[in-house]
């Protein structure tokens, strides 16, 4: 893996997990020169863009992406059932699970939400939603991990634990990787639909820090919650205000605790940093269109390991690069 100073921890998940390496003095991950990082406003288009479809070079509906350490770009392509794999500076895609039609056989999806990597056992894993399924990829094979559970989102850490959401039951629950016969852990949520500090209100997007601390995009409402590991209820870091987000969406938590969301409704992806009450806006945010400035329902967000910045254009069917000023 690419060692830099400038490196982001980024376990998503989606939630991802792209585990940063570095033995300089400055220690794991160091932070220096973070703070304030600007991404250039025009993106470039690196993944469909061709309209909605189901051709290799099109999507329908992409939701989620992961991006491995060569830049190859892995997208739930919602609509068309199927996931698909873009590798760098590439074309069109490739299906590597799915695309044999909605359906619930073990070779089929409906409507997967989320793709991480299992580099560990050299597989994905897959959000199948409307199966109520969390579902394995390994080499043509398949395996149903977690059955009956109401996921659209999954995140990874670096001990080995998958977790999972429940936007149903308004929980996040936690399992151990290889050890699926129990009903997991809730590590947030689990108290029902609500408000308070020790609930949820259709959680999705999911980010797990090197501390076991869990994010979450408490979608309606409007707000990003923080569980630290074994919280009995979490704490907004944010959004809660009615005009600060609108149906809050991708997650990502940098090193430093700076959190970056999408916005859905107002097109635009936020910057809330640790201890601040207003999030500023890092792209997107000039009305919705299909401009390299501007967005159209965003969703996932992925960091590369040069701190370049992808977002899901969900309404445009693409995904776009904004590039970090150096």
């Amino acid at each position: 893996m690419v060692k830099s100073k400038r490196k982001f921890i980024t376990f998503i998940v989606q939630i991802k997990c792209e585990i940063c390496e570095n033995t300089s003095e400055d220690g794991p991950c160091s932070t220096n020169n973070k703070i304030g990082h600007k991404w250039k406003q025009h993106a470039i288009t690196v993944a469909g863009g061709n309209g909605k479809g189901q051709k290799l070079n099109q999507f329908n509906g992409p939701s989620a992406i992961f991006i491995d350490q060569k830049k190859n770009i892995f997208i739930a392509d919602v609509h068309n059932h199927r996931i698909v794999e873009w590798k760098h500076d590439a074309k069109k895609g490739q299906i590597i699970a799915g695309g044999n039609g909605k359906g619930d056989r073990i070779d089929q999806l409906d409507r997967p939400t989320d793709v991480i990597i299992d580099r560990q056992n050299h597989s994905i894993i897959i959000a199948d939603r409307d199966n109520r399924r969390v579902i394995q990829w390994m080499n043509e094979k398949q395996k149903i991990l977690i059955h009956n559970i109401d996921c659209s989102r999954l995140a990874i850490d670096k001990y080995g634990f998958l977790y999972v959401n429940d936007y149903k039951k308004n929980e996040v629950r936690r399992w151990k990787m290889g050890e699926y016969n129990n009903e997991g852990v809730v590590v947030a949520g689990g108290h029902g639909q609500g408000d308070q500090l020790n609930q949820l209100h259709y959680p999705t997007f999911i980010f797990v820090d090197e501390d076991q601390s869990v994010y979450v995009t408490d979608r309606n409402n409007r707000r990003v919650m923080k569980w630290r590991k074994d919280a009995k209820e979490g704490t907004i870091v944010a959004g809660g205000k009615l005009n600060e987000l609108s149906l809050p969406a991708g997650l990502i938590v940098d090193d430093l605790g700076q959190i970056y969301v999408v916005d859905f409704d107002h097109n635009r992806v936020m910057r809330w940093r640790e201890g601040k009450e207003k999030g500023e806006i890092v792209v997107g945010g000039n009305g919705e269109g299909d401009q390299s400035n501007q967005l159209n329902g965003a969703s996932g967000l992925f960091f590369d390991d040069e701190e370049n910045l992808y977002v899901v254009d969900d309404g445009n069917d693409r995904v776009q690069k904004f590039e970090i000023i150096l």
